[in-house]
């Protein structure tokens, strides 16, 4: 598969990702190769069931294995920088979560060994699917053409079509939308991406788009945003965010298609579980084999271009987020915090975005604040 080959409907490694991306959601193989005759047949468990397993596993013939972050296989207590091969011949689809993803996890099974770049890719095309990153795969020889029939795609079409897709956004509509307590708006929908999505950038008031610009970038959170769950505090971010661009003479606020800290709703309802346990965000995130943040900042990037906006004054609490922006070409000149009502029910999870993903939040403060 050459990256290079040319099409009437758009980037041919992009369009790989996509047709992967849904394959893989729906629970057929795909295979993926690094340009240099390795090829890896692999399934996420996350979309498998007891029959399509068991088909995976005839059809590799006993020789399929489970991949696992190292952040999972920390949780197995094993240190395995490149992840975990764990050989399954035998091993019935029962057995998989307690290895995968649920917390009551069983010790690393003897025999298992590292991982290699096509697991990475594999767990990448489970990223762009929203999906947990345990996969289910087999090494290919040259000539096997076992699984000939399904999706094809390579590290290559990851690196520069993904890469590429998160990039192009197409500005397809725009409508004024007056809002509670914030006056008259403008809503604009971008689309692109692997998969398409519609992200919206509401523009509040009437900024000057050739200074230096007010910004939000808030990630989607149906529990927060939409039902007011106290286990956060998005919903309150959202909504002050809003009023403080609007306090500010006119902004941005960029709502972005990433819930769950960019695992998706069914993976953060996992992590809901885990936390209501005791664990704190990272960790559960952690017991599903995620890293401590899996969102991207490519379509806002896209967004702000799109506008014409280059410098702005970011309103938000991580400096992660400025970094991954600067680091894109966006100018952040400052951050303005944004913060939200700290309950009973949270406070365990702003604690833990301050004290170890480095927010910039000073919760003691706050709760005094609030007496």
């Amino acid at each position: 598969m050459s990256s290079a080959a040319s099409s009437p409907f758009g980037d041919p490694s992009a369009i790989r990702c996509e047709r992967a991306v849904a394959e893989l959601r729906a629970g057929r193989p795909v295979v993926i190769d690094d340009s240099q005759g390795q090829r890896l047949a692999f399934i996420a468990l996350d979309s498998s069931t007891r029959s399509s397993f068991r088909t995976f596993a005839d059809v590799a013939a006993g020789q399929h294995y489970l991949f696992l972050t190292a952040t999972r296989a920390r949780v197995l207590g094993v240190q395995a920088e490149h992840g975990a091969r764990v050989p399954l011949a035998g091993v019935d689809f029962d057995a998989l979560p307690s290895l995968s993803y649920l917390r009551e996890a069983v010790p690393m099974p003897a025999g298992w060994s590292a991982g290699q770049a096509l697991d990475a890719g594999a767990v990448e095309v489970a990223r762009l699917g929203l999906l947990l990153p345990a996969m289910v795969g087999v090494l290919l020889a040259p000539d096997d053409t076992r699984f000939d029939s399904c999706a094809q795609v390579s590290l290559c079409d990851l690196q520069q079509g993904a890469e590429q897709a998160a990039h192009a956004y197409e500005l397809v509509a725009r409508s004024p939308v007056p809002l509670r307590d914030v006056g008259m708006t403008e809503f604009a929908v971008f689309r692109g991406g692997v998969a398409q999505r519609d992200q919206v950038a509401i523009i509040v008031g009437n900024p000057d788009f050739n200074a230096v610009v007010p910004v939000r970038v808030h990630s989607s959170c149906l529990t927060g945003d939409l039902f007011g769950s106290l286990k956060c505090d998005c919903g309150d971010q959202l909504r002050r965010g809003l009023r403080k661009l609007k306090e500010l003479g006119g902004g941005i606020l960029l709502y972005l298609d990433q819930e769950g800290r960019g695992t998706g709703i069914a993976a953060k309802m996992r992590a809901y579980g885990y936390q209501h346990d005791g664990l704190d965000t990272i960790d559960a995130d952690a017991q599903l084999g995620f890293g401590a943040d899996e969102r991207r900042y490519g379509s806002a990037v896209a967004m702000l271009q799109g506008l014409g906006v280059t410098r702005v004054q970011l309103l938000s609490n991580n400096p992660t987020k400025a970094q991954r922006l600067r680091h894109a070409g966006i100018d952040v000149v400052e951050c303005v915090p944004v913060t939200g009502d700290i309950t009973a029910e949270n406070e365990h999870y702003l604690r833990t975005k301050a004290e170890r993903a480095g927010h910039l939040l000073d919760v003691d403060a706050l709760i005094q604040a609030a007496q």
